[in-house]
């Protein structure tokens, strides 16, 4: 069904180029709204951190940590339906490994060329780990609905901890959609949770697929419209995101409150209250 679909259309070895985007890979970012960041890991960082992602969902196995999506039945996102997606937030409250990974200068190195600034927050994190066999698929949608911000500078970073592709549950997108701006929340009419954009006009079938290697990164707009395919093989899909934001942009109101966010993980917040007053305050 998806062996039809564009593979991705550009790499990027960010431990060759020490960090740093080339103009083109810049303007690869600005016209599609995503790249593909080549393993910036050391293989004995990116061990460890693949060990404690495995024992935190180990040790927190349990039923609240297992969530069937919601959409239409012949993607499997009905309720109760057998395909799962175990996910976990805020992983850096579980283990320091985890939390050290968002200091992870090549990754920062890449998302201030990104973002075109050096001020960048941490928003949250999440691990999502899609079981073989029976990994749910996730409808096309934008973050942005979760969250927006005042000015849109918000973007994630995708890890992957596995090969990652149409066959295991991997992510699909569609290119220069970001461009579009903020799209009709159809999830949020339907099903008063989820959000997503309407899949008729942004069937998977025709998005373009994001072939991974483990240690892999995706980096991408809020805005881009993406999602994913069921896993349907013997083997899993284990990725980790990243939420960033701009220092100074502020939240467009209304989103939970997340634990760290805000935490200033490079350059300046200028705009932080440091009155007693307020210091307490996110």
């Amino acid at each position: 069904m998806y062996d039809r679909l564009c593979p991705l259309a550009l790499t990027v070895n960010l431990r060759a180029k020490m960090g740093r985007l080339t103009p083109e890979q810049k303007r690869f970012y600005k016209e599609n709204g995503y790249i593909l960041i080549k393993n910036p890991f050391k293989e004995e960082e990116l061990n460890r951190l693949s060990e404690e992602y495995d024992n935190l969902f180990r040790r927190k196995n349990e039923s609240k940590t297992e969530s069937s999506w919601v959409g239409s039945d012949e993607n499997h996102r009905e309720v109760g339906s057998p395909y799962t997606v175990k996910g976990i937030h805020n992983v850096q409250m579980h283990h320091a490994v985890l939390a050290k990974l968002l200091f992870h200068d090549e990754i920062l190195d890449a998302l201030e060329d990104i973002m075109e600034t050096e001020n960048i927050i941490l928003h949250h994190t999440k691990a999502h780990y899609k079981p073989p066999e029976k990994g749910a698929s996730y409808p096309m949608h934008q973050d942005y609905q979760y969250f927006p911000y005042k000015n849109d500078s918000m973007v994630a970073a995708f890890i992957n901890f596995d090969d990652s592709g149409p066959e295991n549950g991997g992510l699909f997108v569609y290119p220069g959609s970001h461009k579009l701006g903020p799209l009709d929340d159809v999830g949020a009419r339907e099903t008063k949770q989820f959000h997503y954009v309407d899949q008729n006009k942004f069937p998977i079938e025709k998005a373009t697929p994001v072939i991974a290697k483990r240690g892999d990164v995706v980096i991408f707009s809020y805005l881009l419209v993406h999602g994913s395919t069921p896993n349907f093989s013997k083997r899993p899909r284990r990725m980790l995101l990243i939420q960033y934001a701009d220092a100074h942009d502020e939240p467009a109101g209304g989103e939970r409150s997340q634990p760290c966010r805000g935490l200033l993980l490079r350059g300046v917040n200028l705009n932080r209250d440091a009155t007693q007053a307020n210091r307490h305050k996110e």
